[in-house]
């Protein structure tokens, strides 16, 4: 019977001579996923469809020299925090900190020198029920301007059942903050068009945003409005909605609150994506506090994937897992904060139910209800 396992290749070398190394991980049951060193970024995450069809189910570019130009952060882990922090500015223990600014006057993903231009260095995790690849990367003092210097890892494993789960821990030497989330674009049909899709997000409230993405105020309800995704909603019918929300960010770029992880801070289910017909369903679980949805908004065209396609305007859709955007400046908000001899650590796992469904479409015909099955 087939078993996991875990190989490694050689992927490319970056303009000044390190070279970057891929990781395949197999389930043996037909799911597979392909990460690079460069960024910790997922590059390929293979999944049958209920007829038995495979395709990558992530967003990708063509080479190493791809990842390494400006490239909307394709697959990556982002950090020292992801999403954004106003104006590149907080305080943390009464000291001012500065990070670079890098979108519209506001330090995004860690600032330009974040860790998806980073070289991770990997190892295979041994493990009977799994393959699994560990990433790890060292964040001197100052990084981008932040405090502390800060040991970061990412595990990505995938389970016989087809189960990919990302974990993340990090540990300092004094008090800095840390928001690590990961930013793969899913297209779920591999066609380079998620408008189709259903997406369901188990959230009552989101943030609001200024025209520069930063929050305005407190959680709104999502109730009589384009956000509410309690029950699956096709994306296309969501996106032309008339919302001022939607209009200024070009479709959604916004931060869901999810409901509070239980008290062993096991994964809650936060989204599920179905793909046209049922073809393909995702869930997506995780401890963490909130999930940003962007339907890749400021794609383009200017980037190609693997077979020559271009990445167009919403051609897939990031569902990162993380914490409140610009927590550094909301004491209100869950924190961010690590501290020495406080490990911090997240969990998010991509579920794949439809291949454990009964029938092809079995569970998704039915509004999406919150099954665990998966």
């Amino acid at each position: 019977m087939p078993r996991p396992a875990v190989t490694r290749t050689p992927y490319g070398t970056l303009p000044g001579g390190e070279e970057i190394d891929l990781w395949a991980l197999d389930s043996g049951h037909g799911v597979r996923a392909e990460v690079l060193t460069y960024g910790a970024v997922l590059h390929t995450l293979t999944v049958p469809d209920t007829l038995g069809e495979d395709a990558s189910v992530v967003l990708a570019l063509p080479g190493i020299g791809d990842y390494a130009e400006k490239n909307a952060y394709v697959g990556a882990v982002v950090g020292r925090f992801a999403n954004r922090i106003a104006n590149g500015t907080f305080t943390l223990d009464g000291t001012r900190h500065h990070v670079p600014a890098n979108d519209r006057g506001h330090a995004l993903h860690g600032g330009p020198g974040g860790f998806d231009t980073k070289v991770w260095q990997a190892s295979e995790v041994p493990g009977e029920g799994s393959a699994a690849v560990r990433l790890s990367l060292h964040s001197p003092d100052g990084d981008m301007g932040f405090p502390g210097a800060l040991d970061v890892a990412v595990t990505y494993s995938l389970d016989a059942e087809g189960t990919l789960a990302v974990d993340f821990t990090a540990t300092t030497d004094r008090p800095t903050v840390v928001n690590l989330a990961h930013h793969a674009y899913f297209d779920l049909t591999g066609e380079g068009d998620i408008r189709g899709h259903a997406l369901q997000v188990d959230a009552d409230s989101y943030l609001p945003v200024d025209a520069t993405g930063i929050p305005q105020g407190p959680a709104a309800d999502v109730r009589g409005t384009a956000f509410d995704l309690t029950e699956p909603r096709v994306l296309g019918e969501r996106l032309a909605m008339p919302d001022e929300q939607l209009r200024a960010a070009g479709g959604f770029d916004h931060c869901w609150v999810l409901d509070p992880a239980g008290p062993a801070a096991a994964p809650r289910r936060a989204a599920r994506l179905i793909a046209p017909g049922g073809l393909r369903v995702m869930e997506v679980w995780t401890t963490e506090p909130g999930v940003q949805v962007y339907t890749a908004n400021q794609l383009d065209g200017s980037l190609a994937a693997p077979s020559g396609r271009r990445h167009e305007r919403h051609s897939g859709v990031c569902l990162e897992t993380q914490h409140l955007p610009d927590s550094p400046n909301r004491p209100e908000y869950p924190t961010t904060v690590v501290r020495p001899h406080e490990p911090w650590h997240s969990r998010t796992e991509f579920r794949f139910p439809h291949l454990t469904a009964k029938s092809p479409g079995d569970d998704v015909e039915k509004g999406g209800s919150r099954s665990t099955q998966g």
